[in-house]
C-alpha cells in the first residue's frame, strides 16, 4: 500500500513537458484547477480529462504511472462521493429507514469525486516531470515578487520542496519499519480502531527518530557546503521562458476561455 504513494516522486525524461519551465508548469496547474471548478458538463469533463491524457503522452509517462497516484486516496474519493449520494437533497430514487439516495446527490457526488481525480492527477504530472531542485528555483521565483513585504520566498520555496522530497523517502523507511515489526509478530490489520492505534506505536517512534536524524543529517550537510539561503546565491542553470513556455500558456487561456464559455451557455440554456 506504501509503496503505490507517488507523491513527490521524479520521473526522469527529455520529453517537451520536462524541459518546460517550472514556473510555466506550476502556473498551468493553478490555472487547472481553478478550471476544474469551472467545468458543469460533462463536455467540459471530457476536455479536462483530454487534457491530462495528452500531457501524459507527451511527457512519456507509464500509463499507470498517474494512475497509482489515485490509489491511495480511492478510500477517500468513494467517501465523498457517498455522502453525496445520501445527504444532498432532491428527487428520492432509493430510500431505506433513514438513508435516502436522490438524483442530485448522484451527480454531485460524482462530480466532486472527478474533480479530486483530476486533481490528483495534475499534481503528479507536475511532479513527475520536474525534479525537486527545479521545482524549489520555480516557487522562488514566483514568490520573489512578495520579498517586498516580508514573505521569505526562498525559505517557503526550500522548505516545501524538501518536505515533498522526502515523502517517498518516509514512506519507504515506514514500510521497512512495518516489515521488520511483523516479522517480530506485530499485528497491524486485526482488532478494534484503539488497538490498531497502539499497535501503530512501534511503527511511530523509529519513524519520528529517523526523520531527526535525517533533518539533522541535512541540515549538516547543507551546512558544509556553506548554504547560506538564496541571498547572493547563483544557479547552473538559469530559469528562461522559450517558445514552448508561451505556447502553453496560450492552450491554458484557450482552454479556460473555451470552459468559461460552456458554463456560460449551459447557465443561459
Amino acid at each position: 500500500m506504501l509503496t503505490d504513494i507517488t507523491l513527490g516522486q521524479y520521473y526522469p525524461g527529455n520529453s517537451c513537458i520536462h524541459r518546460l519551465d517550472p514556473r510555466t508548469k506550476i502556473l498551468a496547474v493553478l490555472f487547472y484547477m481553478v478550471m476544474v471548478f469551472l467545468a458543469n458538463s460533462p463536455l467540459s469533463y471530457g476536455i479536462l480529462i483530454g487534457f491530462i491524457v495528452l500531457g501524459a503522452a507527451l511527457a512519456k509517462l507509464p500509463a499507470g504511472l498517474l494512475l497509482r497516484s489515485i490509489k491511495p486516496l480511492w478510500i477517500i474519493i468513494l467517501l465523498t462521493m457517498v455522502i453525496h449520494f445520501v445527504t444532498d437533497p432532491g428527487e428520492a430514487l432509493w430510500h431505506w429507514k433513514f438513508i435516502t439516495v436522490t438524483r442530485e446527490g448522484i451527480v454531485l457526488g460524482v462530480k466532486m469525486s472527478l474533480r479530486l481525480v483530476l486533481l490528483l492527477l495534475v499534481s503528479s504530472l507536475m511532479t513527475f516531470t520536474t525534479s525537486p531542485i527545479v521545482l524549489t528555483d520555480g516557487i522562488e521565483s514566483l514568490l520573489r515578487p512578495f520579498k517586498k513585504i516580508g514573505v521569505p520566498a526562498h525559505e517557503l520555496a526550500m522548505m516545501m520542496t524538501i518536505a515533498l522530497r522526502f515523502i517517498p523517502t518516509l514512506l519507504e523507511e515506514t514500510d521497512r519499519i512495518m516489515k521488520a515489526q511483523m516479522s517480530r509478530g506485530a499485528d497491524f490489520s486485526s482488532g478494534n480502531i484503539m488497538k490498531r492505534a497502539k499497535n501503530m506505536l512501534p511503527i511511530l517512534i523509529p519513524l519520528f527518530i529517523s526523520s531527526f536524524r535525517r533533518a539533522d543529517e541535512l541540515a549538516l550537510a547543507m551546512e558544509a557546503r556553506c548554504y547560506r539561503g538564496g541571498e547572493g546565491r547563483t544557479r547552473m542553470h538559469e530559469l528562461v521562458y522559450g517558445k514552448a513556455d508561451a505556447l502553453t500558456g496560450l492552450v491554458m487561456l484557450a482552454l479556460f476561455a473555451l470552459l468559461a464559455f460552456l458554463r456560460d451557455r449551459k447557465s443561459v440554456g
